[in-house]
């Protein structure tokens, strides 16, 4: 039996038109941009604002409220091709993908119509914060209160690797109303202005060089009117990994296009170095196979964050939670897999600055331990997808 266009696995012809747009214009950016603003304290801004410009920032965001009408799958799309010229834009998982899916699937229309048009363009940036430094990876733990004092809330506590809050005007925070401080979380999710008063932040020094920052949150008693409310307090905790699963599923992409980019460059460093007679060292095995392997399981990480994103645009969020702890595992590792087989291809060379290799090894770690580590992964699945006995 033959392959045909109905049964051939591809992605539609308008998300490989939106990829070809993506690098064309992240291209003319790319790795030394983005060194360049991190060495010199710059930021992203330039290129964020041409890709909202273009509608690549909201491509999933309801074209009603000024995006493109498009899913999860076009936005990682949008994501991994960035990431493949080396310009990863980190606020993508957080600003369009977190914060705007849990807005446009859990917030009232008012609030769709207030923030969501700012998100899809870009003239506006949203960060979220979950993270604290007691719970770590129990979400359960986290202890930033939530209080009605008249029609007001009263949020406190402390959240931390919060990134990108410099650029932010406001902060999607994650807390407890008062009455459930104990037992299973019921998440209340908020909208904190950035200039909030009691609503203080403080950078982490990070071992890499990045454009975005990370931050300690410090929220002392910010007062917030009650439509700062995103959502139902009792709605439970679907309305969380509403964003949640978006964030494993770009989390995902971002490997993806980082192993790409240093496969690429990989490749072709083993195709034109030559120090053994006249034929390249990608002529032999000791070179070839690590980069052939670490396309088979690149191309096998992808699979898995567009089946993510295909059965979250479908409305199946179990599913969509399996296949997207799937995919962001096997994205961090080969994204971890490809810099470290890039790096040994170049021999000294992959440490150097020149070949804009050795900082990706920090950066790409980071897809193994965040937003969710792979112990915890291989948790899920082996509970929720196997069925054996809970382990922690």
């Amino acid at each position: 039996m033959t392959a045909t266009a109905s049964n051939a696995f591809t992605e539609p012809e308008e998300r490989i038109a939106l990829r070809e747009a993506v690098s064309k214009l992240a291209g003319k950016y790319g790795h030394d941009f983005v060194a360049k603003q991190a060495r010199e304290g710059g930021k992203m801004t330039e290129m964020w604002l041409e890709m909202g410009r273009h509608g690549f920032l909201g491509v999933n965001i309801a074209e009603e409220y000024g995006g493109g009408g498009g899913g999860m799958g076009d936005l990682a799309a949008v994501l991994e091709e960035a990431s493949s010229t080396g310009a990863p834009l980190l606020m993508m998982v957080v600003s369009p993908a977190i914060c705007g899916s849990i807005i446009g699937r859990c917030g009232t229309e008012e609030q769709k119509k207030r923030w969501l048009p700012s998100i899809a363009d870009g003239s506006l940036l949203m960060a979220f914060g979950i993270t604290e430094a007691d719970a770590g990876s129990n979400s359960h733990k986290i202890t930033t209160t939530a209080k009605r004092d008249g029609d007001e809330w009263v949020l406190s506590g402390q959240k931390t690797f919060i990134s990108g809050v410099d650029e932010a005007d406001a902060v999607l925070i994650v807390a407890r109303t008062e009455d459930a401080k104990t037992g299973k979380l019921k998440p209340a999710l908020f909208v904190v202005p950035t200039d909030a008063p009691g609503f203080e932040k403080q950078v982490i020094p990070m071992a890499w060089e990045a454009p975005e920052k990370q931050f300690t949150l410090f929220i002392d008693d910010v007062r917030l009117p009650a439509d700062a409310l995103v959502g139902d307090e009792d709605g439970g905790i679907w309305q969380l990994f509403a964003g949640l699963n978006p964030e494993r599923i770009m989390g995902a992409a971002l490997s993806c296009g980082t192993a790409r980019y240093a496969l690429e460059k990989a490749v072709e460093y083993a195709g034109t170095r030559s120090v053994w007679k006249d034929a390249p060292i990608g002529s032999h095995q000791g070179i070839a196979h690590p980069l052939a392997k670490v396309k088979i399981e690149l191309e096998q990480a992808r699979l898995l964050w567009q089946k993510a994103a295909a059965l979250y645009d479908a409305g199946d969020d179990a599913g969509a939670g399996e296949y997207a702890n799937m995919a962001k595992y096997a994205a961090g590792e080969i994204a971890c897999n490809a810099t470290d087989a890039a790096v040994h291809t170049h021999g000294g060379n992959g440490l150097t600055v020149e070949y804009g290799l050795a900082n990706q090894l920090v950066a790409a770690r980071l897809g193994r331990i965040a937003p969710v580590s792979r112990e915890m992964i291989l948790n899920y699945i082996a509970m929720h997808t196997l069925g054996l006995p809970k382990s922690y």
